[in-house]
């Protein structure tokens, strides 16, 4: 049997597992093994507990707890609310101010989160009853907070990211960077489209007619303010080299705790052990993941799978555009059953090499890999989002729900077609702070 038909039988009976409704991390554990044991025999075994070990055995992976922890603390308190307040309160002179607004404050809670389901959740409770208060279409409503909950795994600091920097060996601060301003293109086509077809069924783009007063627009900043200046200070200590990713997050996790305990007053033990009991298991179920996907990943390298694909892909004799074609169809069908770690950690290795090879920067395809990602978040049969806001409102059908959310994946399209045609987009911000990348 070739490497690439073994590839297929280890495919085929990853799906199967998988179809049955087993956590992610056990299946691709359990068709490591298997695929170990049945090509190879029982003397594989011996090697399983240091393959995963040695895939966990690596301090950055320790910002992840500490950004979850982060985000996790940010999600429980109102800080979500307040944000949302505090930028209808200000932008309510805006025509479509409102939906400016709750974008806008999925994309600034996406920053403090670092989560999609968590940013659509928080911002979700507050935004989608006001915008159906004041007359926009409940799909228009659902689809603005999932897509705009997607940008938690774009704009940094971004959990997805750092699991693609380990993967790939690539830096962690500048792909923070990559990240920035294609983060903020895709929140302004969002807050373009949802207004002009607001605009279009009817809706009055300023849907306020009483101004707030400078009592109301203040009150709430101080609440705001000091996570935000979180934030900037963790993105600012990550650029300058002040410290790695691990301390940074970690300073920034116990200065989250400290605020929250300060401006909200959660001081109550309950309320803090569930941040850390959330947190962890949420930590715990990612680095699983990406255990058992080095695992698997192992297991492909060891029965000469990933080599085989890579020569398959690279003998192809396309051009380097119909070559990202493919690749981005490959992500997107992978996004549309998997997490966006599972997908980072077990294709980027393979597709990494072959994308460098074409001629193409290895910070600007990690954001082209999160923008699928994204897409996958909001469609189907996954599409976390999509359920995280069916639960907000679930008068709101489903099927609407995605008919709302649908317009934003061909604005993602999009934004992956500008991204091919000017790449500055994404290096141009980390070369301007950091300096051309070296490439090795």
């Amino acid at each position: 049997m070739s490497p690439l038909e073994t590839g297929l039988v280890i495919a085929a009976v990853l799906l199967v597992l998988l179809a049955t409704g087993m956590p992610i991390a056990f299946a691709l554990g359990l068709t490591a093994i298997v695929g170990l044991v049945g090509f190879e025999g029982p003397r594989t075994l011996s090697v399983l507990a240091e393959t995963l070990f040695s895939h966990l055995n690596e301090f950055a992976l320790a910002s992840i707890a500490m950004f979850i922890l982060m985000g996790a603390t940010v999600a429980s308190s109102p800080a979500g609310r307040d944000l949302y307040l505090a930028l209808d309160r200000w932008l309510w002179r805006v025509p479509g101010g409102l939906i400016v607004a709750n974008i806008g404050a999925c994309a600034v809670f996406a920053a403090l989160s670092g989560s999609s389901p968590a940013t659509a959740a928080a911002i979700g409770k507050m935004g989608i009853p006001e915008m159906r208060q004041r007359g926009v279409p409940a799909d228009v409503a659902t689809g603005v907070i999932a897509a705009g909950g997607t940008l938690g795994i774009l704009i940094p600091p971004s959990v997805t990211m750092i699991v693609y920097g380990i993967a790939t060996e690539t830096s962690i601060g500048r792909l923070f960077l990559a990240g920035v301003v294609p983060g903020l293109m895709l929140a302004a086509m969002f807050m373009g489209w949802a207004l002009f077809v607001a605009w279009r069924r009817g809706w009055r783009l300023r849907a306020r007619a009483t101004p707030y007063s400078w009592r109301e627009k203040m009150e709430v900043l101080p609440r705001v303010l000091p996570f935000l200046a979180v934030v900037v200070g963790v993105l600012y200590v990550l650029y300058g080299g002040v410290a790695t990713p691990s301390e940074a997050a970690g300073v920034g996790a116990a200065l989250c705790l400290v605020l929250v305990m300060l401006v909200y007053r959660m001081r109550d033990p309950r309320a803090l052990w569930r941040i850390l009991a959330d947190s962890t298991r949420e930590s715990v179920m990612i680095l699983m993941i990406i255990g058992a996907s080095g695992l698997f990943s192992y297991m492909l390298s060891y029965l000469y799978i990933t080599q085989s694909i890579a020569e398959a892909i690279a003998d192809l004799e396309v051009g380097r555009w119909t070559l990202l074609a493919v690749i981005n169809l490959f992500l997107l069908v992978a996004g549309f059953f998997l997490p966006p770690v599972a997908v980072i950690v077990m294709t980027a290795p393979i597709l990494l090499p072959i994308v460098t090879e074409a001629g193409f920067d290895p910070y600007w395809f990690a954001v082209v890999l999160t923008i699928n990602m994204e897409i996958g978040l909001i469609t189907p049969p996954v599409g976390l989002n999509l359920y995280v806001i069916n639960g907000i409102a679930p008068d709101v059908p489903l099927h609407e729900v995605l008919r709302g959310a649908l317009p934003f994946v061909l604005l993602m399209v999009l934004a992956i077609v500008l991204l091919a045609a000017f790449p500055g987009l994404a290096t141009w911000l980390p070369d301007l702070l950091m300096g051309p990348a070296v490439l090795g």
